[in-house]
């Protein structure tokens, strides 16, 4: 998770990242989108490849990167303790528990005389 976490502190980084979430592309391709040099952009897919967010694969006299999802995965189980729920999360909680509560009563409460009446 540290390694994971060190690789997408820099923000060229997270960009990279951005980029190939999108589908695979060639380091050429990748480096255009940056005005730092080639070399500069070779070392953060280095980075990301030793973090295991990213893979390469060696087409011809392309190297093409592929995100890696799963390395994501740790870390944001790990930052989901983080959370807390929004104004919307409390409402939808308390709508269910008032569900729950009306169903709860409604099976403990015996027929209505008009319920008998209509299935007469």
């Amino acid at each position: 998770m540290d390694e994971v976490a060190g690789a997408i502190a820099d923000p060229v980084r997270r960009e990279i990242l951005v980029l190939l979430r999108d589908g695979r592309l060639s380091a050429g391709e990748i480096a255009g989108q940056f005005e730092i040099s080639r070399p500069a952009v070779s070392r953060h897919l280095r980075v990301l490849r030793e973090s295991g967010l990213v893979q390469d694969e060696l087409v011809g006299r392309q190297r093409l990167y592929t995100l890696d999802p799963q390395r994501f995965r740790e870390l944001a189980a790990w930052l989901v303790q983080f959370e807390r729920p929004t104004g919307w999360e409390h409402r939808l909680d308390a709508l269910e528990t008032e569900v729950y509560r009306t169903r709860r009563e409604s099976r403990a409460r015996p027929p209505a005389v008009e319920d008998k009446e209509n299935t007469a």
